[in-house]
């Protein structure tokens, strides 16, 4: 179902949220379209673009170089090469999601990793970044109106997807398990390293689906996993301080985002393995999304295994600790999650 990604979607922005507000990021209030190039995060000299700017902390912020690849360039449609500028769509309306994307600490610059790789290709192209921000749902309407040349918003690839759009994958899409910081459990890929463990997870998502799951298998096996469920984030991670849970499993970023935030406190938290977000079948996979058909899911594959080749992408995952999700190659619509998943 496709609302099973937006949930899932949600459910991190909603959670991340709460960190957000409490270091003083604002959130936009409409949808909105901002030039990137000009000032701020992302901005530079022709050739360099800054990673990580304005994040408060979520990213080491660093300046790369990303030379213009003619050979790429000649790929894209005549059109936006003419117009000089690629849009990115981003579905990060209301209340942003770090670290994927949000608000930075000037109040009104988006920053996070998702607009950052938009940035990064759009050097490749030669073309002047211009983010198109929205909430989820109209982020695919702008990319279907044509106001959006591709959607840069940690977009899963799925085969019903597939029927209206192209996709260019860049970035694994992982679950994670986040425990305190002195637990010596990790995860080991397989339910059964579950047993025993008290787990909390957000209702209505693909996270809470794969362990409830889990939870049945265990149970057939004469084992136990429990599953617990809070309101907001600040309750799920007092309990998890407290040791009334065992880890949270939520969206890889989330945890990413929220181990870095804590790195340096007395409720230190650490990753304990990921899980892939399609399944222990299917590895699922983080997309550049594009009207079907548009020409520009090649040219953008094209500019990400230049970034993969020549360091960039290395250093853009490094930056926002993201290096547990690398793609050793971008591939155009790879197998995404079936029909009956997505």
């Amino acid at each position: 179902m496709p609302q099973t990604r937006s949930r899932l979607f949600r459910s991190a922005a909603a959670a991340a949220a709460v960190a957000a507000m409490a270091t003083g990021l604002a959130a936009c209030g409409s949808d909105s379209v901002s030039d990137a190039g000009s000032s701020a995060a992302g901005a530079g000299a022709k050739g360099k673009v800054v990673i990580g700017a304005l994040s408060n902390g979520a990213a080491r912020e660093t300046t790369l170089t990303v030379p213009e690849v003619a050979s790429i360039r000649a790929g894209l449609p005549k059109d936006l090469v003419k117009r000089g500028e690629l849009t990115i769509g981003l579905g990060l309306l209301p209340s942003g999601s770090p670290p994927l994307g949000y608000t930075g600490n000037d109040q009104k610059t988006l920053t996070g990793s998702e607009p950052d790789l938009g940035r990064l290709v759009a050097a490749v192209f030669g073309l002047k970044p211009v983010l198109a921000n929205a909430t989820w749902d109209n982020l695919f309407v702008g990319i279907d109106s044509g106001k959006s040349d591709v959607g840069f918003s940690n977009i899963t690839d799925t085969e019903e997807r597939k029927q209206k759009y192209d996709f260019a994958c860049y970035r694994q899409d992982n679950l994670g398990f986040e425990v305190v910081k002195d637990s010596t459990w990790n995860f080991d890929g397989t339910y059964r390293s579950l047993a025993g463990k008290t787990v909390a997870v957000g209702a209505g998502t693909n996270q809470e689906r794969i362990l409830l799951h889990w939870r049945d298998q265990l149970k057939a096996e004469g084992k136990k996993l429990t599953v617990k469920y809070f309101q907001e984030s600040n309750s799920t991670y007092l309990a998890l301080a407290s040791g009334r849970i065992d880890a949270y499993f939520a969206p890889n970023p989330s945890v990413a985002y929220h181990t870095v935030q804590t790195a340096k406190t007395p409720k230190a938290t650490r990753s304990a393995g990921t899980y892939s977000g399609a399944g222990a079948t299917l590895q699922g996979l983080i997309c550049a999304t594009t009207k079907k058909d548009s020409g520009l899911a090649k040219p953008l594959s094209e500019a990400i295994n230049y970034l993969i080749k020549n360091g960039q992408y290395d250093k853009w995952l490094d930056a926002w600790h993201l290096d547990n999700e690398a793609v050793p190659t971008s591939k155009v619509n790879p197998p995404g999650l079936p029909k009956t998943d997505s």
